[in-house]
């Protein structure tokens, strides 16, 4: 369960500078930044080996933290910040790129293992293993050889389609997995993902709104 009273830490993996922006490594410190927009903190400053933003989410007090120690050493930063504020790992939430969920989805889990994703198994050394985890699916490249090349080069133009939608929804809806109910926040980034359904046709050929449209009287 997560704490779900006193402030909350969103923390975005990913490596500092221009040259990693683009990457799907930072996915992370995207979700960071499109939250930070959505809900208004301040502008980021650097502190804890980081930059943070604070303010608060649908009255719950954040702090959004992106660790400026490249992405080995991010729990460096986290634990600097949580110690300083006397955050619990469990009111940590963890925005990081996964390779084993499909492009555009993700998964949301507190605790666990690393999966072998560098940045999180600093955190574990410096925090623990409870926090959550909003895993950001970036698909993968199929051959293992090709993961470091994938994961350290910029989004494609066509991950555009997903990239943005995506981060949007996670922002929007942040606020339902800060209040604990990882389930509904799952469920309602499926929701704000789907595709809209395709307009019924009638007999004639017409499209139809609201799917079926109005039921026929039988005859006879």
């Amino acid at each position: 369960m997560a704490t779900l009273n006193g402030r909350a830490v969103l923390v975005g993996l990913g490596n500092p500078g221009a040259a990693y922006a683009g990457h799907r490594h930072n996915i992370g410190f995207m979700a960071i930044d499109r939250v930070a927009a959505v809900h208004r903190l301040t502008p980021f400053r650097r502190r804890f080996q980081g930059d943070v933003a604070d303010g608060s989410i649908d009255g719950r007090p954040c702090l959004a933290l992106k660790p400026l120690t490249f992405m080995n050493e991010s729990g460096r930063a986290v634990g600097e910040l949580c110690r300083f504020y006397k955050v619990p790992a469990d009111a940590v939430f963890v925005f990081h790129d996964d390779l084993d969920i499909a492009c555009g989805r993700l998964r949301v889990k507190q605790g666990g293992g690393h999966a072998g994703h560098n940045g999180l198994k600093s955190l574990d050394a410096h925090i623990g293993p409870e926090y959550w985890r909003i895993r950001l699916g970036i698909g993968h490249p199929g051959d293992k050889a090709r993961v470091h090349g994938y994961v350290l080069s910029d989004f494609a133009a066509a991950d555009r389609q997903w990239l943005a939608p995506l981060l949007d929804a996670v922002a929007g809806q942040i606020g339902i997995l800060l209040s604990g109910d990882a389930a509904a926040f799952t469920s309602r980034i499926a929701l704000a993902l789907r595709p809209p359904a395709a307009p019924a046709k009638g007999e004639d050929g017409r499209i139809e709104a609201g799917g079926g449209g109005a039921a026929k009287p039988r005859e006879g």
